[in-house]
């Protein structure tokens, strides 16, 4: 069962051991050989072909096509062969695939997510796992246990420790649950993974001006950067190096000086010995590529569109008031109180992070594209600007004590609605998840997962090779070692101009 582990900040006197450190617990879990479940195992797969999937439809957006250009620069080391990146056949150092296929995976912010006491998207664990995986010739039965550690880790720590209140971005619960997947995939003892994950979380801390205000491209980086460190981080662990202890709970440690203080007090839950890792399966992907507090509000919208399609014209609109949990109301709500996310010029970063914008364009349209409902044009246009500004939100306790909720069955991530019309009348609704939940209207199995694929690919690479790729990951159990580049996907020729790439200091 799960034990929860109590968690403070220490006097350098007091000399806290170093197995009740939280970083040597976690090492523990990573080093536990306990078996991966069946279901773990089709959930593992799911999650592969979804960052397939995303990397695919990212690949000539600009952060994609630097971070890419900056990875071929840095050519395969010496400990092994190399690691792929999405899109080409070139091998590059496996820290630099990790960082290219990070961003990929993560600049349409459209894979999967774990919303808890804090942010997560736990699927920026598998590109540097892969890309050690891939380096060093493991197997797919490897690379299955180090992802089941990658999301044990970082789903646990959500589940626990609040970054936002903070100020301190997400990646770091990323930095240390990759270097954990990490350890589990080498099979690295337990003071190598110790360090290795003091390290990473020393390396991947810092704050949330990233996901604020005028939302730059630095939002895609953030994970690709937590990764490279948790790679980096177990090269350096695994040549001896140390990392500062206790990195957590030390006078002045994480804890102490960047989240609750001298006086901090968590309970943070970890999977005892011989208990199998499921905390992939508290995941849950997007059908929408937008924050994952607006899939719910996506798919309301799209409802309203064919019940009410007078509520798509501004003139028959007064007002739109959502009311919602707190998190999505402070941070992708009115609440936020950013201009931006009412600015018909804001970044695509800033409206995939903005409820008025999403909620509109969804109302609408009746649909939700990942380029087309986040063109310049589309942003600008004179109806959907107006209808826009008549769109605020509010916290409503209910839906904060709900999504905060330990019971899968009542946790939600929506809220309800009052559209209210110029005539007087009053339209309402409400929606708890995202049809794509696994408590929704349409869940997500392997066949929605396949079928986001094959959207996503579609013209970008081949028929034969999306096939390749598909037949490849339903295998992953049993690719042997050395047979995980078949991970990669090549984009269709034509498609990625190498030599187009922004010039820099490598």
């Amino acid at each position: 069962m799960v034990k929860e582990h109590h968690v403070r900040v220490y006097k350098s006197e007091e000399n806290l051991p170093r197995e009740d450190q939280l970083a040597y617990m976690i090492a523990k879990v990573a080093t536990d050989p306990v078996a991966v479940t069946e279901e773990v195992t089709d959930m593992v797969i799911n999650r592969v072909i979804d960052n397939a999937s995303v990397a695919i439809a990212s690949l000539n957006r600009a952060p994609i096509v630097a971070a890419r250009a900056q990875a071929l620069t840095h050519g395969p080391t010496t400990g092994g062969k190399g690691s792929k990146v999405f899109g080409i056949d070139e091998r590059v150092a496996p820290e630099w695939a990790a960082w290219a296929n990070g961003v990929a995976v993560r600049e349409l912010d459209y894979h999967d997510t774990f919303l808890a006491a804090d942010y997560s998207h736990p699927g920026d664990n598998i590109p540097p796992i892969l890309a050690v995986a891939q380096h060093v010739g493991s197997s797919g039965h490897d690379l299955i246990r180090g992802i089941a550690t990658g999301y044990e880790i970082q789903v646990n720590l959500v589940k626990a420790i609040c970054l936002h209140k903070h100020k301190i971005d997400h990646v770091a619960h990323l930095g240390p649950s990759a270097a954990a997947g990490i350890g589990t995939l080498l099979g690295l003892d337990v003071e190598t993974i110790f360090q290795s994950v003091g390290q990473a979380l020393h390396t991947t801390t810092a704050t949330r001006q990233s996901r604020k205000g005028e939302i730059s491209t630095w939002k895609a980086h953030a994970p690709a950067f937590a990764g490279k460190m948790a790679v980096e981080a177990a090269d350096r662990s695994m040549r001896g190096q140390t990392s500062p202890v206790p990195i957590y709970e030390g006078e002045d440690g994480f804890i102490a000086w960047m989240l609750d203080g001298p006086e901090a007090s968590y309970m943070v839950p970890l999977p005892t010995p011989g208990e199998a890792k499921r905390a992939i399966l508290d995941t849950y992907t997007k059908e929408h590529s937008a924050e994952y507090q607006a899939q719910a509000w996506i798919d309301l919208a799209r409802k309203l569109h064919g019940e009410h399609p007078e509520v798509a014209d501004p003139a028959n609109v007064k007002s739109v008031l959502i009311k919602t949990s707190h998190h999505t109301h402070y941070v992708i709500g009115s609440g936020a109180n950013d201009p931006q996310k009412y600015s018909p010029t804001a970044s695509r970063e800033t409206l995939d992070h903005s409820i008025p914008y999403i909620f509109t364009v969804a109302l609408q349209d009746g649909a939700w594209h990942h380029v087309d409902s986040y063109a310049p044009e589309r942003a600008a246009r004179p109806d959907t600007v107006e209808l826009w500004h008549k769109v605020t939100t509010v916290e409503d306790p209910e839906w904060t004590r709900r999504y905060h909720s330990l019971d899968i069955a009542e946790k939600a991530f929506g809220g309800s609605v009052e559209i209210t019309l110029n005539d007087g009348t009053v339209i309402t609704d409400k929606i708890a998840v995202a049809d794509a939940h696994p408590l929704g209207a349409r869940p997500f199995a392997r066949e929605q997962y396949v079928n986001k694929f094959r959207t996503l690919a579609a013209g970008l690479v081949a028929e034969e090779e999306i096939e390749r790729f598909l037949a490849a990951a339903a295998r992953l159990p049993e690719l042997a070692a050395g047979e995980l580049d078949q991970l990669n996907i090549k984009a269709a020729d034509g498609v990625i101009d190498l030599a187009a790439a922004p010039k820099g200091l490598f």
